[in-house]
Formats: structure tokens, C-alpha cells, sequence
């Protein structure tokens, strides 16, 4: 594959100029067979066998390859990637009550952020992915899982410091001509990178916007998130007040609940606060074990009387059902290498 052209990442203009196509109606062939995850050229039957092989001589489907798939009995999927320089990813596919199928996609092999409660930020950063590897992310779990409904940019790294492989990728899978992703159906999460929240309401792409907040202490979310130094919270909270007034959509603020840290009446007063004034809705995301960290999961009459705190405040909240755990594939698990110590 080394030296082909990854066509994944191209949308059909783009395909004719890499292949030096003349015809634009094969460009936009091509790229509709790939939206529908063909594994190769052959499969593209409405294509001469001079342009197959073409393809096949210059140009390669996927430039990834998966290297294991873990299952959960709760139906979650976890995908280990083996990226073509031997970087490794993971992405998950996750199913809801109401069996709505989400892919959760990474958009860099690691991540530089080294939030103290994630497995990701413990790995450390390698490179940021490109629009043609995320966009296999999505394929390789749709040929797993069949048609999935929702895109959501919370997987390994930090989706605001790739923001132009992200954007070029969404722009791909929203394409008419392809696989036609409704831009509703995408969230983009971030630890709360400040420039990036800015450019994204003024440049787009449309999409929902989640910011991983945990807590609106200063000091203990600088402790727990190091991106707090460089993105301090009340200048974070004038980038989501921006982005929603820009943009006219409600924000998610994510709380990753840490036993005894963050899920008292102080905390819950503060994340109302900041909250306040605001179109936001809070994500509670009950802390999933990573083993070695020194994290507990608080107990659910815990992360009930946090909701209840907050829902007394007026703020809308909801709960994240736990999903994955078992192969190390919920929020803050991405990372492991295989599914020992993960029946958590």
C-alpha cells in the first residue's frame, strides 16, 4: 500500500484529479462506492476493467486495517486500528435503549491533553490522524454494525487541535453525492480548547458542540485537566456563551463524576454557576475504572443526589448509561490493548 493513494479522504473531484481521471462521473462513481464500504475495487462493477485496474495499480481503499474486535454482551463494539505507519487507534461503536447506533471515532493516535482520570491522556501524543483515516474509523464499524446513525468526535485525542482533518472528514460524510451523514447527527467533544471552540461557531462545520468540563472548580480542574491553565474557565464559558449565540445550538456540558472529587454540594453549585445564563445541557458521566489510576466510581446514591443538586438549580441533566466497560470501551477507556483486566 505504501505510495498509493488513500482515496478515502477524497471527495470525487479530488478522486479524478489523484487518478487523472477525465471524466468526472467516474470520480463521483468511485467515491459512491466507497461510502458504501466496498473492500475492493472489483465490487465496483458499474467500472470498466481498465479503470479497476487502474485503481488497483495507484490507489488503495483503506489505508488502516483493523487489528481486533472486542464485543460487549451490552452490544457496544470496540475496534483496535492499526494505522498504515503502525500507529494503533481505537474506536466504538455504541447502541442505545432505543437502538440507535453511534460511532465514537477517534481523531489522533493518543493524546496530548493527559487528563489525569482518562486512559488516553496517559499514552501521550503521536500524530494527529488524517480526514481518510477517520473517515475508515466510520466505514470499518458500519461494515461491523450496518447503517449507524450518529457521528460523535470522542474517542482518542483532541478533535479541536486536528479541527481541519475533522472538518475535511465531516464534509466527506455528509457529501450528498456519498454517504450523506445528516451534519445534525455529529458532535464534536473537546477538553475545552478556547481558540478552537471560536473557530468552529465562525467556520463550522455545523455540528453539536460538547465540552468536557468535569468541574467548574479552577483549581481542582487544573489538577485534573491541564488544558484549565492555557483555557481558564471564565473565558471558557464566554467561547460556549459565543458559540451558541453564533450558532443558535444548545451545548453539552460533560461531568465525568470522580467519587469523593467532584459530586458535592459545593461542586454542584459551581457547575451552576457556570452553567448560568446559558443554553446547556449537563451529561453526567459516572467515572469508568481505568486500572492503575486513582479514580473510584462514585455509587449511584451519589451520582443521584449530584443530579438532583443540580436539577434544583433549573439545569436540564442526564445520565450516562454505562456501555463497553467490558472491553475497555467507555468514556476514558480508549487506550487498552486488549480486554485483560477490563470485566470491570
Amino acid at each position: 500500500m505504501q505510495g498509493k493513494i488513500a482515496l478515502a479522504g477524497l471527495e470525487p473531484a479530488e478522486i479524478c484529479t489523484a487518478l487523472q481521471l477525465t471524466q468526472a462521473f467516474r470520480g463521483k462513481q468511485i467515491f459512491q462506492w466507497i461510502s458504501k464500504g466496498v473492500l475492493s475495487f472489483d465490487e465496483m462493477t458499474n467500472l470498466s476493467k481498465e479503470t479497476r485496474a487502474l485503481l488497483e495499480e495507484k490507489a488503495c481503499l483503506r489505508s488502516s486495517s483493523v487489528s481486533q474486535v472486542l464485543r460487549d454482551p451490552d452490544g457496544t463494539i470496540k475496534l483496535q486500528i492499526t494505522l498504515s505507519d503502525g500507529c494503533a487507534i481505537e474506536t466504538v461503536l455504541l447502541t442505545d435503549r432505543e437502538g440507535r447506533k453511534t460511532a465514537c471515532v477517534s481523531c489522533q493516535a493518543g493524546c496530548a491533553m493527559g487528563c489525569l482520570f482518562c486512559q488516553t491522556g496517559q499514552l501521550g501524543f503521536r500524530r494527529n490522524l488524517t480526514a481518510g483515516e477517520i473517515v475508515e474509523e466510520f466505514l470499518f464499524l458500519e461494515k461491523e454494525a450496518g447503517t449507524l446513525d450518529n457521528i460523535v468526535f470522542m474517542g482518542m485525542g483532541e478533535p479541536m487541535l486536528n479541527l481541519p482533518e475533522i472538518r475535511k472528514a465531516v464534509q466527506i460524510l455528509t457529501n450528498k453525492d456519498g454517504r450523506g451523514l445528516s451534519a445534525r447527527r455529529i458532535t464534536l467533544s473537546t477538553s475545552g480548547i478556547i481558540p478552537g471552540i471560536y473557530e468552529l461557531a465562525d467556520k463550522g462545520p455545523q455540528m453539536r458542540l460538547a465540552v468536557s468540563l468535569t468541574t467548574a472548580d479552577e483549581a481542582l480542574r487544573e489538577h485534573l485537566m491541564p488544558v484549565t491553565k492555557g483555557n481558564p474557565l471564565p473565558a471558557l464559558k464566554e467561547a460556549i456563551r459565543y458559540y451558541i449565540e453564533k450558532t443558535g445550538k444548545r451545548v453539552t456540558l460533560e461531568a465525568a463524576l470522580l467519587a469523593g472529587e467532584n459530586t458535592g454540594r459545593e461542586s454542584a453549585e459551581r457547575l451552576a454557576a457556570f452553567a448560568a445564563g446559558m443554553d446547556v445541557y449537563i451529561n453526567l458521566i459516572p467515572w469508568n475504572p481505568v486500572p492503575g489510576l486513582p479514580f473510584k466510581s462514585p455509587s449511584p446514591d451519589e451520582t443521584a443526589g449530584f443530579a438532583s443538586l443540580l436539577e434544583q438549580k433549573g439545569l436540564n441533566v442526564s445520565l450516562r448509561t454505562r456501555r463497553g466497560t467490558k472491553i475497555g470501551g467507555a468514556c476514558g477507556q480508549l487506550g487498552k490493548t486488549s480486554v485483560e483486566n477490563s470485566s470491570i
